[in-house]
């Protein structure tokens, strides 16, 4: 483990980590302690009391955050025809058919997000050994009949949650640290209530085991739990 750096030791001489705060707290913390030069997204990891080994207990979204995510996200569209119009119209930033498979195929990677239609998943599929996680997925919002809508939504502030296959923590980005505290309790409060939504019908005992906020470069702090639900439900 390599040993921290004397701007990180400084910022967490103030920091007790067995302290819990409130939604409110935690994040006016988080935002306290991001220091650096650019501006740091505010992330939260989430653990919840599921066994992601169990396909029936998967817990993975899609849900449009109302003030954005503050990045510029590149979306790749497989699509031809009008489809492949409607994508550019929505503001994709490359589209292409069996062409652009193609150059994936090959190694280019440039876009954070590649969405496709439900007709062209029968070229796509020859991709999924490639791209991983990264392939087109309904479940993920990233196939659909609406491309257009789906690239509005994603361009607009859509964000895919998952919880990984380890230990059932769903790491998130829900704005960056110029945001106001209202604009990231709400963008917080929107990705939670999509979050205890989708608990899964097979997942026993306590859902919601553990949630930290933290900056891109800055220490964690933990928020109450009961807190964290009671405004999510409420908002």
């Amino acid at each position: 483990m390599s040993k921290p750096s004397r701007r990180y030791a400084a910022l967490v001489t103030d920091v007790d980590k067995r302290q819990v705060y409130s939604l409110a707290e935690a994040i006016a913390k988080a935002k306290a302690h991001a220091t650096t030069k650019f501006d740091e997204t505010l992330d939260v990891a989430i653990n919840l009391g599921i066994d992601p080994r169990q396909s029936d207990q998967t817990v993975r979204g899609t849900v449009v955050l109302p003030h954005g995510t503050g990045r510029t996200v590149n979306v790749a569209v497989i699509a031809d025809g009008a489809d492949a119009d409607a994508a550019r119209a929505a503001g994709a930033n490359t589209v292409g058919g069996d062409d652009l498979v193609a150059q994936i195929d090959g190694g280019w990677a440039d876009y954070d997000i590649l969405c496709a239609t439900p007709a062209m998943m029968r070229v796509v599929g020859r991709l999924g050994r490639k791209l991983g996680p990264r392939m087109p997925n309904a479940k993920a919002g990233t196939v659909g009949p609406d491309i257009g809508q789906i690239v509005r939504e994603l361009k607009a502030g859509k964000i895919q949650y998952r919880a990984d296959n380890r230990g059932g923590v769903v790491r998130c980005g829900f704005g960056k640290q110029s945001f106001s505290d209202e604009a990231l309790l709400e963008n917080f409060n929107t990705l939670m209530g999509a979050i205890l939504r989708a608990k899964p019908a097979a997942a026993k005992g306590q859902y919601l085991k553990k949630v930290v906020v933290s900056s891109t470069m800055g220490p964690s702090f933990k928020v109450d739990l009961a807190d964290c639900q009671a405004q999510a439900s409420s908002s």
